[in-house]
């Protein structure tokens, strides 16, 4: 799809007639001591704005919000118009099936804490954040900010790739690790200027780059020239190399990879029996069609790069190098490792060691989720373009845990990420 005119360059002469911008989406919070009593409260709430002519919802938001007590059984009704809110509310008071701009559910006592999951690559899509940039001024402002650290680092302005049309541009790894990298961040400045701050942080592979920034490991300008030189020396090893996700346990993985580990590895570990190959093509198609001929799942990943494998070592180096270069400070929140799927300290974020490990060793995210519960969490929030580690999070759960990914595909990204809030 074309992408649209972006309005900060468009010069005022040449759109005259430009349309005010939309509504925001306005979430209404109902809260009760039972279902019972939250479908009265919304009955109680629709009539009460029918009958007041046409009051302005945000108005209800903030009164609904502010000045009510909070109840265990609630609901969320989200909006850009007054006429969705009623549909919503109408549908709640009446016992209906809520639509996707309800939300509902029941806050248990001690529900526990609450981490943010920063998406890996993979997760990317072209215009990523786009919608966001345009209606939220915090968005745009951190996100200009990582655009503007990055640039210097890249061979074309980053906002320009991300925002385009080219989605084969944007997928190259030289750019697509620094993009997640600026979404991620400006999403984690929207989130906190709302007041909603995590316990502890995670992230999957170059997402664990995000969690340090938001950490306050990495300045703005050291965590830019990290991401953007590992994006581009991986972009320069010699292409080749294949990684497959494979329904099967880590054990059962390595034994099939004895005596080939010289020449492909476990990429990532995302669930029980969630796993990806990695490494050079004839060794890793061989072994999963090994687990396919045994009735296991397989699916091939579209990359340029057999990531997380063998393959990467030529880049080890270099990027040693780049890491001797940066600061390093005392992480203010905490953050679980997606390589060796435990708490981080000080001492190894500030190691070499351990960032160019990352690039090569698998990345534990199973691990990562299951200390997270260890910890406490029972709310996880994935900060990235979508859902992939909401789905992979819920494998290593039980269904007691609150998942939720910021943004989703399916919607507009103002309403997705008032829908998470909510």
């Amino acid at each position: 799809e074309q992408a649209p005119a972006d309005p900060h360059t468009a010069e005022a002469d040449d759109t005259p007639d430009e349309a005010a911008p939309a509504p925001l989406p306005v979430p209404w919070l109902l809260s009760a001591k039972d279902e019972n009593a939250l479908r009265a409260q919304a009955e109680r709430l629709l009539a009460h704005v029918r009958s007041a002519g046409r009051p302005d919802p945000a108005d209800i938001a903030l009164s609904l919000a502010t000045t009510r007590a909070a109840f265990p059984h609630r609901a969320v009704i989200t909006g850009h118009d007054r006429d969705g809110l009623l549909r919503g509310l109408a549908a709640l008071a009446h016992g209906e099936a809520p639509g996707p701009e309800t939300v509902t559910g029941t806050a248990p006592a001690g529900a526990g804490r609450s981490a943010f999951l920063f998406s890996g690559q993979g997760s990317q899509r072209l215009g990523m954040g786009r919608e966001l940039h345009a209606v939220f001024p915090v968005f745009a402002e951190a996100f200009d900010a990582a655009c503007a650290a990055l640039d210097p680092h890249l061979e074309l302005p980053l906002k320009g790739v991300v925002f385009g049309a080219d989605t084969e541009l944007l997928n190259e790894t030289r750019f697509t690790q620094p993009a997640l990298f600026a979404v991620e961040v400006a999403l984690f400045r929207l989130l906190e200027s709302w007041g909603v701050r995590p316990d502890l942080l995670a992230g999957h592979s170059v997402g664990e780059f995000a969690a340090a920034h938001a950490a306050g490991v990495f300045s703005l300008g050291d965590a830019a020239k990290l991401v953007a030189a590992r994006g581009r020396l991986m972009q320069e090893l010699p292409p080749g190399g294949v990684m497959v996700a494979v329904q099967a346990s880590e054990e059962e993985v390595r034994s099939l990879l004895a005596g080939s580990e010289d020449r492909a590895g476990i990429a990532a570990v995302n669930g029980p029996v969630s796993v990806v190959l990695s490494g050079a093509e004839d060794v890793v198609t061989e072994l999963a069609g090994k687990l396919a001929a045994e009735g296991r799942k397989t699916k091939a990943l579209t990359v340029s790069h057999a990531f997380h494998s063998p393959l990467m070592e030529p880049m080890l180096d270099a990027f040693r190098e780049a890491v001797a270069s940066v600061s390093f400070e005392t992480p203010g929140l905490p953050v679980v490792s997606t390589l060796t799927g435990g708490l981080v300290t000080a001492e190894e974020f500030a190691s070499a060691d351990y960032w160019v490990r990352h690039v090569r060793e698998a990345v534990r995210f199973a691990d990562a989720v299951t200390t997270l519960a260890a910890e406490g969490v029972g709310t996880f929030l994935e900060i990235g373009p979508g859902g992939v580690l909401t789905a992979l999070a819920q494998e290593s759960l039980d269904e007691s845990a609150v998942t939720v990914p910021a943004l989703r595909s399916d919607r507009p990204e103002d309403l997705a990420v008032t829908t998470a809030l909510a």
